[in-house]
């Protein structure tokens, strides 16, 4: 039996077919060409592609793992085991609540009931008209505004059920 040499270049096995447009395609490659050579350069390519396209997708696993010599169920395992990394699209705002303890402290776990109710989704979940993504956040930094909610890179304090339906519509209106 003949064991390969460590320095002999082996060509990598061929991609799996990837249902990829042309602009997930180029994001990810993208990330993966300016990130790849960083120490940990795995959970850097994820926020990459995930600032560019909003969530990571499925066909993006193989490509990623080829680019970092990884597996894919390594490359599976790191997104699903941060909640902040999405797998699906999500709606055209994100709004993330707050569940800290601060934040509980002045309102946020009724917040948060309204929430789920009035959008008739839970967390990680988009609402039908895809409007809006409901995530939770374990602190934003806003603890003396609680309760608080990132709505895409905005920060909102003081949010209470009224507030949050402002929001809300607010949010609908924007295209």
């Amino acid at each position: 039996m003949t064991i390969p040499s460590p320095n002999r270049a082996h060509p990598l096995p061929a991609e799996p077919p990837s249902n990829l447009g042309p602009q997930e395609r180029a994001a990810v490659e993208d990330a993966c060409a300016r990130l790849k050579a960083l120490p940990g350069a795995l959970l850097p390519i994820l926020h990459a592609i995930q600032d560019a396209l909003g969530f990571v997708p499925a066909d993006a696993v193989p490509m990623i793992a080829r680019e970092l010599n990884l597996t894919r169920a390594e490359v599976h395992g790191v997104i699903t085991f941060y909640h902040y990394f999405r797998s699906t699209r999500p709606g055209r705002r994100v709004f993330r609540l707050c569940r800290a303890e601060a934040c509980q402290s002045v309102g946020a776990t009724a917040l948060e009931a309204h929430a789920k109710r009035s959008l008739g989704i839970d967390y990680h979940r988009t609402t039908a008209d895809g409007a809006i993504t409901l995530e939770p956040v374990y602190c934003l930094g806003n603890c003396a505004l609680g309760p608080s909610v990132l709505i895409d890179d905005r920060l909102v304090g003081r949010v209470d059920a009224a507030r949050f339906d402002e929001l809300v519509a607010e949010a609908r209106r924007k295209r």
